[in-house]
């Protein structure tokens, strides 16, 4: 019996069984095609030996771990290139394990703990990813120029110790959300193409994100007002945040020809913005300029880098371009600021964060009683609120607040979509659909639009469409860990296990670095230990509830979606414990998500569930009652 130590790569295809029956003849000729044109030239590069193939994969043995890691790298990259040019439902993307252990050869095979380590690592990875073991990454080192994410121990079937697991950052996130009907009919149209990569925070203080991305996102939503302008929509242009890249790369991959990039650093009432416009087609400079400039002047300096852009690109503005571009929805820079925070710790969703944001945007109104969007975002954190404590908010004081933002500016799409949920938690879905088209036609791309039409589709039991609106809201806000938790649910009401199980793994990524960020918030931490539940991983969700109940043990949002973990890891009494003592305090509109809250179905059988539900329905019937008599 020949035993050698080798690195051991392990891959499969994302989804093929969907795949197959979509298409059978068309999926089995394209991994044909990637095997012979992509994988089988990259692993003789690297002089890899393929073990064994399977139907969706395959186990491939490499005498040099730097070798296998190459290969592997060379590999989703070329992969995700590739896909560009295929619709997205017909791509063919690989997970790749990757271990350096003892192996057992007999007949040309190979067997042993390294091999069974490999492919356990395999199932770890994002589709597009890599997942390694730490003996890959201690070898490795700085050999390659690649940067590994520790992802904790896991521990892995039939494997007696636990593994440490880094990954290797997907690649096919940055070129998949490209619209390539939108990006054609423009270039037929002789518009000039567009990408504002997110503005650099030079602050020296990672708090002050919210305000370079604001300035981001303020510069595309007015260049995109320009008629004669493609911009890349913010989701895909913040793919690349916190990314070292080449203009070149970037441009080829969005498929535009022209890139801005800058910074900003903003220190007590002064602010310093830089910015240039790249021609990547050669790499020069079409423009470059730095404001040092009171914070006060913020607005002008965003209308003279738009302005500057539309100049050097020869484009003229049509009257009511140039108004739309110069109508600042507030004058005021500080209640701007104070808005932009409100902003970013509303996508929370977790109480102590709400209230803060809510006093946010409160402060804004009360700095600029017409800025429409501070009164929106308040209607949005108390329909959060009310959510779990009914009795902190009423429902006519959040239509009024959403009533006042569109007194002010009736196309406002945030105000709509905050409209939508107040009359949604109010039993009048149909009034609340029209808000919600509303908002979605106005801005398509708008994060709290999507968000919460995929709850209102939840709530309904219509999962395909809620998957829909909770994918784009993912897509949109790539620190969102609240739209996975729904997807996995949603998917599991479907019997979609893999994409279950794909959301599951996003939520937890995204959730451990919300939790390096703040880790005084229970959000993340309750939120993860669901992920974890839906894998399976009973141990890490557990320990993950542990965090949350410190951080936060009253919070009621934490403590039914702990209720969650337990009834899907099958401990039904502690479920059913805990959704008992949340029943009282729980609102109408909360307890309905017990009725179409998948993750509860192994406790709904049980007598003290069905005693749970008759609560339910009488919850329902008041609200179909007051729906009526209005």
């Amino acid at each position: 019996m020949e035993r050698r130590l080798a690195a051991i790569l392990a891959a499969d295809i994302v989804g093929y069984s969907r795949l197959m029956g979509s298409d059978e003849s068309g999926t089995l000729s394209a991994v044909k095609n990637c095997r012979t044109e992509l994988l089988n030239p990259k692993i003789e590069q690297h002089r890899g030996r393929v073990v064994k193939l399977t139907g969706d994969g395959m186990l491939v043995e490499f005498s040099s771990i730097v070798n296998a890691v190459a290969c592997a790298d060379e590999v989703q990259r070329e992969a995700a290139q590739r896909n560009l040019s295929v619709l997205e439902e017909k791509r063919i993307e690989f997970r790749i394990g990757i271990h350096l252990g003892d192996v057992i050869v007999e007949d040309g095979d190979i067997f042993g703990d390294g091999v069974n380590v490999a492919a356990r690592l395999e199932t770890l990875a994002e589709p597009g990813g890599i997942a390694v073991s730490a003996s890959v990454r201690d070898h490795v080192g700085s050999r390659l120029d690649l940067s590994f994410e520790d992802r904790g121990e896991h521990r892995l079937k039939n494997i007696k110790e636990p593994v440490r697991v880094y990954a290797i950052s997907p690649r096919r996130a940055l070129p998949l959300k490209v619209n390539k009907a939108a990006l054609t009919a423009a270039r037929e149209k002789h518009k000039q193409l567009v990408a504002v990569l997110p503005f650099t925070n030079m602050s020296g203080d990672a708090e002050q994100e919210y305000f370079s991305d604001g300035i981001t996102e303020d510069i595309i939503t007015d260049l995109s007002k320009v008629s004669n302008l493609y911009v890349v929509a913010r989701n895909t242009a913040f793919t690349y945040k916190g990314k070292s890249v080449q203009v070149k790369q970037v441009a080829a991959e969005l498929g535009v020809d022209f890139v801005l990039e800058g910074s900003v650093r903003k220190v007590g009432q002064r602010v310093r913005i830089t910015g240039q416009l790249i021609d990547a087609r050669n790499g020069g400079h079409l423009w470059a300029d730095r404001f040092d400039r009171d914070l006060t002047d913020i607005f002008a300096i965003q209308d003279e880098i738009t302005h500057a852009i539309v100049d050097q690109l020869k484009i003229k503005l049509l009257p009511e371009e140039r108004r739309a571009i110069e109508a600042e929805p507030t004058s005021n820079v500080e209640a701007y600021t104070y808005y932009l925070r409100g902003r970013q710790l509303s996508h929370t969703w977790t109480r102590p964060y709400l209230v803060l944001a809510r006093r946010m945007f409160a402060t804004a109104v009360a700095l600029d009683p017409e800025y429409a969007r501070a009164y929106a975002g308040m209607a949005d954190c108390e329909s959060a609120l009310r959510d779990w404590h009914a009795g902190e908010y009423t429902l006519q004081g959040i239509l009024s607040l959403s009533a006042k933002a569109l007194a002010l500016d009736p196309n406002l799409a945030e105000a709509h979509a905050s409209r939508g949920l107040a009359l949604h938690q109010d039993g009048r879905d149909g009034e609340a659909l029209v808000e919600f088209e509303k908002a979605l036609a106005l801005e398509p791309d708008l994060y709290e639009a999507n968000f919460h039409y995929g709850r209102f589709l939840f709530m309904q039991g219509k999962f395909e469409g809620a998957i829909t609106f909770f994918t784009r809201a993912a897509e949109i806000r790539p620190d969102d860990y609240l739209s996975p938790i729904h997807l996995m649910s949603a998917c599991r009401s479907l019997g979609l296990m893999e994409e279950r199980e794909h959301w599951a793994r996003v939520c937890i990524e995204r959730a451990e670095q919300a939790l390096e960020r703040h880790p005084e918030n229970s959000g993340p931490a309750h939120r993860g230990a669901l992920a974890l539940a839906h894998l399976g991983d009973a141990e890490g969700a557990k320990e993950w509830v542990k965090r949350a109940q410190m951080i936060d043990p009253d919070d009621i949002v934490a403590q039914y979606n702990i209720a969650c973990v337990y009834a899907l890891l099958n401990e039904c009494d502690a479920a059913l414990d805990l959704l008992e003592s949340l029943l009282p305090q729980s609102s109408c509109y909360h307890v309905l998500w017990f009725k179409h809250d998948s993750d509860l179905d192994s406790v709904r059988d049980h007598p003290r569930f069905e005693k749970m539900l008759d609560a339910i329905a009488a919850c329902s019937a008041l609200m179909d009652f007051k729906e009526a008599s209005e």
